[in-house]
C-alpha cells in the first residue's frame, strides 16, 4: 500500500472532528520545538557588567540560554567608534545662529548634536529623540534650538569625551564575549553608541547600524548578524525601514503577518488574538512584582500560541531599573520548572523556528509499512538551520519507532492523543527524507 500526503506547515490536512482519527503518516511541524506550549526569550539590553558576573552564572546553572543585546563601541579594542558623518560641526553651530531647527535641518542638528565637543549636549539628543520617537517634531526642534543657543552662548564646557557612551571602561572584553557565545548565549547588536535611532539622519543610521553588524561580524562570524535591537524598544517606522535592510530579525519590531506583536507598553491580552502566534514583550524593573512576572510564564503555558520576549537591564545595582541576582535566580528557577511546557530560546532561535515553520512543506509517503517524511523550506538555507519538531501518526500497532536521517538514528516511543498514536522527533529541513518504522 502506497499513500502520498502533502502538508502545509501551519494548518492540518484534513478538518478533522475531536473524536476523529488521523490517518498513518499524517505530519504537521509542531507550533514549537519539541512539541512545547510556548516559548520564552531571555534578553538583556545595554551589556552592563553584571548580566556576565552575576546574572549570566544563574543562566549557565540552570542551562538557560539568553540574548544579550550589546553596545559595541563600549567594548575594548572596537575599530568602530561613535562619530559624527557629515559637515563640519563648526558650521552646523554657526548656521543655527541665523536659521531655526526644522524639518529640513532637524535630523543633521540631532545627529551632531553628541558630537559637539562640550559636556551635557547628549542629554539634548536624547530628549529630542524622545520626542520624534514619540511623533512629536515640533517639540523636538524646540529641544533643539534651546541646545544651539547654548552652544552659541558658551553655556557648556569642552570635553574631550564627546560621547559618554565611549567613556565607560567597565565593560566585558570580546575574549569574554566569544567564551560566553560558545556557553550557548546570542550576542546580538544594540548599536555602537546607543542611540535614538529616529533621531539620526540617513547617514548616521546605517552608521550606527552597519557599523555594528561589522564589528560582531568581525569579531563573532555571522551567526551573530542576525538580530538587533535599536535602543529604547523604538518602533518609529523610518528607523524600522532602515534596520530591516541590514538585519533579518529585530526584537523592536518583525514584519510577519502571522504573529501579533505586543511591546512592553502594552495591556492588552496575548490570549485575545487568533493569529498563529503572539509576541508578547514584558519589561522587568525594579518595580515589577516577582508574582507578575511569574504569572507571564503561567499564561504563556497555558496558550499555546505565545512567545513571551523578557526584557531585563541592570543587575545588582548597575545599569537601567536593575533586578537583584536572587530576585533572578527565583525567577529563573520557576522558569525552568516548566521546562516540560515551555522552550527557552534565543531570540534568534525562535525567530528562525517559527519562520522556518510557516514557510516549510511537508511530503510523508507511505510504502511497505514505512513511513517516508521529506521536509523542506524555502528560506535562505545558510541562514535558517535550525532542525523543526515533526509529529507523526503512526500504527496503534507500533510500540517502539526507529527514526533514520541519513546515517543517524533514533528510537523513539510513540504517544498518544486524541486522534491516535504519534511520535514527535527533530528533522532539519533541506537535508533530504527521514524514515519511520515500528520495532
Amino acid at each position: 500500500m502506497k499513500r502520498m500526503i502533502f502538508i502545509c506547515a501551519f494548518v492540518p490536512l484534513l478538518s478533522t472532528c475531536a473524536h476523529e482519527r488521523r490517518s498513518i503518516g499524517e505530519t504537521e511541524i509542531t507550533r514549537w520545538q519539541y512539541g512545547k506550549k510556548g516559548a520564552v526569550s531571555i534578553t538583556y539590553d545595554d551589556g552592563s557588567i553584571n548580566q556576565f558576573h552575576k546574572a549570566l552564572p544563574v543562566m549557565n546553572r540552570l542551562k538557560i540560554p539568553a540574548t544579550f543585546f550589546i553596545n559595541t563601541s563600549q567594548i575594548p579594542g572596537s575599530k568602530y567608534q561613535g562619530r559624527f558623518i557629515g559637515r563640519p560641526v563648526k558650521s552646523i553651530i554657526e548656521e543655527s545662529a541665523t536659521i531655526p531647527t526644522n524639518k529640513d535641518n532637524m535630523y543633521e542638528r540631532a545627529s551632531a548634536a553628541r558630537y559637539l565637543g562640550y559636556r551635557g549636549t547628549s542629554e539634548y539628543f536624547t530628549r529630542a529623540g524622545s520626542q520624534i520617537d514619540a511623533g512629536k517634531p515640533e517639540e523636538a526642534c524646540k529641544i533643539l534650538d534651546e541646545l544651539y543657543k547654548k552652544v552659541l552662548h558658551g553655556d557648556f564646557k569642552r570635553d574631550i569625551k564627546i560621547n559618554k557612551e565611549e567613556s565607560k571602561t567597565d565593560r566585558l572584553s570580546w575574549d569574554d564575549i566569544k567564551t560566553y557565545a560558545a556557553q550557548g548565549h546570542e550576542f546580538a547588536s544594540h548599536m555602537v553608541t546607543h542611540p535614538y535611532m529616529a533621531a539620526l539622519d540617513d547617514t548616521n543610521m546605517l552608521y550606527e547600524l552597519e557599523k555594528s553588524r561589522e564589528e560582531i561580524l568581525a569579531q563573532l562570524g555571522p551567526k551573530y548578524t542576525f538580530t538587533a535591537e535599536c535602543p529604547y524598544g523604538t518602533e518609529n517606522e523610518r528607523a524600522m525601514s532602515f534596520a530591516h535592510r541590514v538585519y533579518p530579525a529585530l526584537r523592536n519590531r518583525m514584519p510577519e503577518t502571522f504573529m501579533e506583536e505586543l511591546n512592553r507598553a502594552s495591556h492588552e491580552s496575548p490570549g485575545s488574538f487568533n493569529k498563529e502566534y503572539v509576541q508578547w514583550q514584558r519589561g522587568a524593573t525594579t518595580k515589577t512584582p516577582l508574582p507578575m512576572m511569574k504569572s507571564w510564564i503561567d499564561t504563556t503555558a497555558s496558550n499555546d500560541k505565545i512567545w513571551l520576549v523578557l526584557v531585563i537591564h541592570g543587575v545588582d545595582g548597575v545599569g537601567w531599573e536593575a533586578l537583584s541576582s536572587e530576585l533572578l535566580d527565583e525567577y529563573f528557577q520557576y522558569i525552568k520548572s516548566l521546562d516540560t511546557e515551555l522552550w527557552i530560546a534565543t531570540f534568534a532561535d525562535a525567530t528562525k523556528y517559527l519562520r522556518e515553520r510557516m514557510n516549510s512543506t511537508v511530503n510523508t509517503s507511505e510504502n511497505n509499512g514505512k513511513i517516508t517524511i521529506s521536509l523542506t523550506h524555502s528560506l535562505d538555507k545558510s541562514m535558517y538551520d535550525i532542525p523543526l519538531t515533526l509529529k507523526t501518526y503512526v500504527s496503534s500497532k507500533w510500540k517502539e519507532v526507529q527514526v533514520r536521517d541519513g546515517s543517524k538514528k533514533k528510537l523513539v516511543y510513540p504517544q498518544k492523543d486524541e486522534n491516535g498514536s504519534f511520535v514527535l522527533y527533530q528533522a532539519e529541513p533541506n537535508t533530504g527524507t527521514v524514515e519511520l518504522s515500528g520495532v
